[in-house]
């Protein structure tokens, strides 16, 4: 008798969860809305840039203290790196970015209230550890909103947030602290009411469960999957020239500007950086249909022409070649950065992309942490214009090393 085996059936919860649609994608509103929370933490890590003069005069310290000042906050981001990504990734993206906004409240805080060194670099520390954790579980949200079918536009967003917020805090600090009294103060205040709002955004904001990031430490320097280690270089290759580029204009640009235009005014300060950034945010929308190979490439050949600039303006003392300078280095770290995003946003899943972003961000922010601390040390020593020479030369080959990085990787695939 031949033994006939019935297959079990399906219990009801079973059937349903199998004939269960996907989650519903949320509104196109809802995309740009989730970009918010890292515009204002972005707001916060530059709002220092044109009060340092103002620093420097009341507690007294030199550039290279400054730049020590400013390495603070590259320590406490990368530190961030190395858990935000893998915990967001396991644990969701919601309970990594709320204790981020409160921490970047606490840097409100003491900025406003900062009488010493220290205070300034205990500030900067926990700032860093904010923004760390909104570059990658931030930008990540991003992509988790948007969806699938809308990666490049999640892409294209997280990337311009980054760039308006960090252009955005040293234009309103530069107005708020010449127009207002009380100005580290009014300035931090109106920053805490844009954290709040982002922290509001953040406790509706409709993500999805977290799918797990898989094994591993949770403490580790962050990766990509296997497979995707291309994507990485390519993107970083030319990321961290460019945004080395920008951390130096931040760090230095003030001292700079009083050399060649003999001002200390804070509104030009932050008029400089904010015109830094908006070059960042508005060549994002100018090359976003590029591949992004193509916009790596671009990226390059902005940050080598930004370097240029620079060494000719310190030498020539012109203004407007440093204006052009200031411009450029925004679009190669606009386009290093979009570049980048668009490359792991493609090719990595959503469970690892936090930490991708991490791994990115890392291999950006290392070097822009450490070589502008050691140009303000040397320009202490040799001066400002063969500091600047010497970090613009580095610079620009770094830059070229890595649009041939683009172009070797491209060739081979």
């Amino acid at each position: 008798m031949t033994d006939i085996r019935l297959a079990p059936v399906a219990t009801r919860p079973a059937r349903q969860a199998a004939a269960a649609p996907a989650p519903a994608a949320a509104p196109g509103w809802w995309v740009w809305a989730a970009a918010w929370p890292v515009t204002a933490v972005f707001v916060l890590s530059n709002a220092a840039t044109p009060l340092y003069a103002l620093w420097q005069r009341d507690i007294g310290f030199s550039r290279g203290t400054l730049t020590l000042v400013f390495a603070c906050y590259i320590v406490g981001l990368i530190g961030s790196l190395l858990v935000s990504g893998v915990l967001s990734d396991r644990i969701g993206r919601r309970p990594v970015l709320v204790p981020a906004l409160l921490l970047a409240a606490v840097a409100c805080g003491i900025f406003a209230t900062a009488d010493s060194v220290a205070a300034l670099m205990a500030a900067r520390l926990l700032a860093g550890i904010a923004v760390g954790a909104v570059v990658s579980a931030g930008m990540a949200a991003v992509s988790d909103v948007a969806g699938p079918a809308r990666k490049r536009q999640a892409a294209l967003l997280a990337s311009t947030a980054m760039a308006l917020g960090a252009g955005l805090g040293p234009l309103l600090a530069g107005v708020l602290s010449e127009t207002l009294p009380a100005p580290t103060v009014t300035v931090f205040a109106v920053e805490a009411v844009l954290l709040a709002l982002a922290l509001a955004v953040v406790l509706r904001m409709p993500l999805p469960r977290p799918a797990g990031g898989g094994g591993g430490s949770w403490i580790r320097v962050p990766g990509v999957p296997r497979g995707r280690g291309g994507d990485l270089l390519r993107g970083v290759a030319v990321f961290a020239p460019g945004i080395t580029a920008t951390s130096f204009v931040l760090s230095l640009g003030p001292s700079l500007l009083s050399g060649l235009l003999g001002t200390t005014n804070r509104m030009v300060a932050g008029a400089m950086a904010f015109v830094m950034f908006l070059a960042a945010t508005s060549v994002q929308f100018a090359v976003r249909r590029l591949r992004p190979d193509g916009i790596l490439l671009a990226g390059a050949v902005g940050t080598v022409l930004a370097m240029a600039a620079l060494v000719a303006a310190v030498h020539l003392s012109s203004a407007v070649l440093l204006t052009a300078a200031v411009l450029l280095a925004g679009a190669g770290q606009g386009m290093g950065q979009l570049g980048g995003l668009s490359l792991l946003n493609g090719g990595v899943p959503a469970r690892r992309l936090a930490e991708a972003n991490a791994a990115l961000n890392v291999g950006g922010y290392v070097p822009a942490g450490t070589l502008p601390v050691a140009a303000g040390f040397l320009s202490d020593a040799v001066g400002l214009p063969a500091g600047t020479t010497a970090f613009g030369t580095f610079l620009a080959v770094a830059a070229a090393t890595g649009g041939l990085t683009v172009l070797a990787r491209r060739d081979r695939a």
